[in-house]
């Protein structure tokens, strides 16, 4: 996904137009073209990635955070539509991770911060549920926050 952190009466059109086209109509895109195949396969897993900026809005982050809300939403529809076809949704909703936003490194003060291994272990978990359970929607948190 991308950002950009800028207030909402200052963002031009034109970057508004690229987080919205990345972080939910690249997603789009991607699940229709996924859906067919994994119809074909006899079902499968799509896990979007998500973010908890998508549930608590911040300042200078309302594209971002539109996108991430609607990325959500557009995941939970899509579960209730293919579910009968044993094609598992989810997604995930990480809180503060070290990824290419804040440049891929960790700096320093941001130790508390998750890494992109701790997402990956959490989508691993998702798709080595048992086929009677789906977990739809998780939240991940750093676990001693900075405070």
């Amino acid at each position: 996904g991308v950002g950009g952190y800028t207030k909402i009466v200052d963002q031009s059109l034109e970057e508004w137009r690229s987080i919205i086209d990345t972080n939910l109509s690249g997603v789009f895109h991607c699940c229709r073209s996924a859906i067919p195949h994994l119809r074909r396969r006899g079902g499968g897993f799509i896990i979007n990635i998500s973010s908890l900026a998508g549930k608590n809005a911040f300042p200078m982050g309302g594209a971002y955070c539109s996108s991430k809300a609607a990325l959500n939403m557009f995941s939970e529809v899509l579960m209730q539509e293919v579910r009968y076809d044993d094609i598992r949704v989810s997604y995930v909703m990480p809180g503060s991770v070290t990824t290419a936003f804040d440049g891929g490194r960790a700096h320093a003060g941001s130790e508390w911060k998750m890494t992109a291994e701790d997402v990956a272990e959490v989508v691993l978990d998702i798709v080595s549920i048992n086929r009677r359970t789906l977990a739809s929607r998780v939240e991940m948190r750093p676990s001693k926050p900075k405070k």
